[in-house]
């Protein structure tokens, strides 16, 4: 058997993965691991021994969880093109740096917008409005830092080629855009490096890649989603509760 990937394109770290190997040209066998259905929490649709999340990793025996993990392994494994994950340990180090503090600013922040627009209200819950409220107030915070503090004047976030850290990035501010907030408008700088990733990426790939999330909202005013089956319902309240 060979490398297997499972995901859903609705997720951001999924996202990240599939246009990595997409465009790398690596071979996998998509597995697509639907979360509005529930799917991942089911039998039968995720390696044994993986956390109830995506994306997944299985690369015959070994299985492996977490977006990073796996796009380091991916471009470790496959030699992809240096720019990617480059060897000099500076340039690493950078790359580290910034998806550290993606893990700790961009990730949990940028994700609340699917939970109170799509999710919540696909199991009949309201988040109050002074959460969705404080909610824009960090992503505004947290896109200034990433201007400022890794952007910079550089083409890209981590050096002046893209590397995982702009991929990763990219994918958690577009599924804000898709969510209805436009986070490159009046960000000229923001939007120009979004510009120069998508370029390298292709305009066939984002187009592919991107088409399920930037149609979430149309699919919702339809009622064209799959409302989620009761025994996912017990943790997507949990994670609803702790939106901050």
């Amino acid at each position: 058997m060979g490398l297997e990937l499972y995901l859903d394109l609705l997720s951001q770290p999924c996202r990240a993965v599939y246009l990595f190997a997409k465009k790398n040209g690596i071979p996998f066998e998509l597995r697509t691991v639907e979360l509005l259905k529930g799917q991942h929490v089911s039998k039968g649709f995720l390696p044994a021994s993986s956390p109830q999340k995506v994306p997944v990793l299985k690369d015959g025996d070994f299985v492996l969880h977490q977006s990073v993990a796996i796009l380091i392994y991916l471009s470790c494994k496959y030699q992809t093109a240096d720019h990617w994950y480059p060897p000099g340990l500076q340039t690493r180090a950078r790359i580290h740096e910034y998806l550290g503090w993606h893990a700790d600013f961009i990730r949990g922040t940028f994700g609340v917008c699917l939970w109170t627009k799509v999710l919540a209200p696909l199991i009949g819950v309201q988040v109050p409005e002074e959460k969705v409220r404080r909610n824009r107030a960090a992503v505004d915070r947290a896109l200034q830092l990433l201007e400022d503090q890794f952007l910079g004047d550089k083409a890209f976030l981590a050096s002046q080629r893209v590397t995982l850290a702009d991929l990763m990035a990219l994918e958690e501010l577009m599924q804000v855009v898709a969510l209805g907030y436009d986070v490159f408008e009046g960000r000229p700088r923001l939007a120009a490096w979004r510009g120069r990733v998508e370029a390298v990426l292709g305009a066939d790939l984002c187009q592919e890649t991107h088409g399920p999330i930037l149609n979430i909202l149309e699919q919702m005013a339809n009622k064209q989603l799959p409302p989620p089956p009761p025994e996912a319902h017990p943790s997507m309240l949990l994670r609803i509760s702790r939106i901050p």
